[in-house]
């Protein structure tokens, strides 16, 4: 028999775990990667609420070769030794390497990061939240049929579920405010 599928939050990286590098440019290297303010407080209290953590993230610079591979699993590996320290892990990273002209089913606002982790990790998607600060991630997250939350600023053309200042502020409305959603 297999195990019950489990509440997810989806995580974009740049802009919604750590301050982004900006449109065109690109971290090139982990002492490049620096938390947001309550960022890592909101992914523990999304994680002991019973959320799996996966991060989700266009990484288009590691597709046109300005960011070596080597970078992501340097920043994986900051991510999950900072998360430890709380006793809690991201379960998966996927990232879309394509360009934004490139036709593929990965690369936000598509859903085909989510759908790919959440077979993976045995998601109930109807139960999860994609949690970015762009409107594709909320896209992204209502077309594979995830409740949505927008960080940071006003949606522009999504209409996220949820919108707040922070992760931090994310979590505590999810975990606190609203503990029915995580329901079935």
């Amino acid at each position: 028999m297999g195990r019950l599928s489990r509440p997810a939050a989806f995580l974009d990286r740049d802009g919604t775990i750590n301050v982004s590098p900006g449109d065109h440019e690109y971290i090139t290297s982990g002492s490049d990667f620096e938390w947001l303010p309550g960022a890592r407080e909101g992914m523990v209290r999304l994680a002991r609420g019973g959320f799996v953590l996966a991060i989700v993230s266009n990484q288009r610079g590691v597709g046109l070769g300005l960011v070596p591979r080597t970078v992501l699993r340097e920043i994986e590996e900051l991510i999950q030794t900072e998360l430890a320290r709380c006793e809690c892990q991201v379960e998966g990273f996927r990232y879309c390497f394509h360009d934004v002209g490139e036709c593929c089913a990965c690369r936000k606002p598509r859903p085909g990061l989510l759908l790919d982790l959440s077979r993976q990790l045995n998601v109930d998607l109807s139960r999860s939240w994609m949690i970015g600060d762009m409107d594709s991630d909320v896209l992204a997250g209502s077309s594979a049929g995830c409740r949505t939350a927008l960080i940071g600023s006003q949606p522009r053309r999504a209409r996220p579920d949820l919108v707040a200042a922070s992760l931090d502020a994310v979590s505590k409305r999810i975990t606190s405010h609203m503990p029915d959603l995580t329901q079935s």
